[in-house]
């Protein structure tokens, strides 16, 4: 079977959780598939061909140049029998290589932009692109793979005209035997940690989907005795660069211990980071599954997280973490529920280790990649009967 995997992140230009998803799920199909990867970039190599937005639009606005990116990938498309895209900057080109090649094409939606509406900061005009490039896409396909259950709800509700038994839920997955409890210390000690303190941990980018600004204020209250960590980058806008800045700077007035680490971290400092935490912490104002929350449990850390999309999915409330419900328009009463959750998990250590260590047992028995990669091959041939 000749699989076309269409991407805008891959290693090493991964920044969240799809590129996550894109990574392991490839490295799985590539056992089980004659598989090409497509993705942005340049250069070709080991079945990875990168495309890059075309020099002429050098300036224009992002979804104009996500769409030549699209346009590139389908022409390198030819002799696939079936193309699976991922996200809105891919699925215009999966849509395309369908319509031309007359191939089956299947789409993950790992988030949906109806539901996204603060992307029109970041694309302006451009967001009314991204979601008519993803619509168009998502009703045609053979298939549609949402990532949580919760996540076909929103697919099924976004978009009606979709039947339903075309719309498919295969988790996310986790590398268990890559995200593990490491006992290393020594990144903590390059980022200053004080390794007698506890600290709370965020892993994400700095938007509005991600919640952080929400986070900021709710451990200005948590125990002072407390660190706070935050690797935190790629902010969307200059708008919500500055609103982050500014929170940061009062909490660091507010608090000692409050430690900012704007860049990616290479993958075995964010483990060790992980592996360490005495709570992570994932605010998410909307997240179909939140795969980070999986790396976290993974490593045997409890989890607190906002109550939103897939999440209860994954972490399970008083078991593997602690969750928090958050009411549209209700801000303040959701980031007074983030300081009790996480005062709650910090003043109670043994419950904390008991949360972390059935969180490992979780990740390990529901979250592998390789049986996420089998039953989305298994529903390749589905389709491939169909056709």
């Amino acid at each position: 079977m000749r699989v076309g995997l269409l991407t805008r992140e891959y290693p090493p230009d991964v920044y969240g959780g799809a590129g996550v998803h894109v990574e392991f799920l490839a490295r799985e199909l590539a056992r089980l598939v004659d598989l090409d990867v497509h993705c942005w970039g340049e250069g070709r190599a080991d079945g990875v061909l990168r495309h890059r937005s075309w020099s002429v639009l050098d300036g224009a606005n992002d979804a104009l140049r996500t769409f030549s990116v699209d346009l590139a990938m389908t022409a390198a498309l030819e002799g696939r029998e079936l193309v699976h895209s991922h996200t809105w900057y891919a699925n215009l080109g999966g849509h395309l290589a369908k319509l031309l090649y007359g191939i089956p094409h299947v789409v993950t939606a790992h988030s949906l932009e109806p539901l996204r509406p603060w992307k029109a900061e970041q694309l302006g005009g451009g967001y009314a692109l991204s979601g008519w490039a993803e619509r168009t896409a998502v009703e045609s396909a053979d298939a549609v793979v949402a990532v949580s259950g919760a996540m076909r709800e929103d697919i099924l509700g976004c978009y009606p005209a979709i039947d339903a038994s075309r719309v498919h839920v295969v988790h996310n997955g986790i590398d268990t035997a890559l995200y593990r409890p490491d006992p290393g210390t020594d990144a903590l000690d390059r980022i200053g940690l004080d390794r007698s303190r506890p600290y709370v941990l965020f892993v994400g980018r700095i938007t509005r989907q991600k919640g952080v600004p929400h986070l900021l204020r709710a451990v200005r209250d948590i125990d002072p005795a407390v660190q706070v960590v935050l690797c935190a980058g790629a902010p969307d806008t200059p708008e919500i660069d500055r609103e982050f800045r500014d929170l940061y700077a009062g909490l660091s007035r507010a608090r000692e211990g409050v430690h900012w680490i704007p860049r990616m971290l290479p993958r075995p400092e964010v483990i060790q980071l992980l592996t360490h935490a005495a709570v992570f912490v994932c605010p998410s104002v909307y997240e179909p599954l939140g795969i980070v929350n999986l790396e976290a449990m993974a490593c045997g850390t409890p989890v607190v997280a906002s109550r939103v999309g897939g999440i209860p999915e994954v972490v399970a409330d008083g078991a593997t973490g602690v969750l928090v419900t958050r009411t549209e328009g209700a801000d303040e009463e959701f980031e007074a529920g983030l300081t009790r959750a996480l005062d709650s998990v910090l003043g109670d250590p043994e419950t904390a280790r008991r949360m972390g260590e059935a969180g490992r047992e979780r990740a390990v028995e529901e979250f592998g990649w390789d049986a996420v990669a089998r039953r989305t091959v298994r529903l390749y041939e589905e389709i491939l009967k169909q056709a």
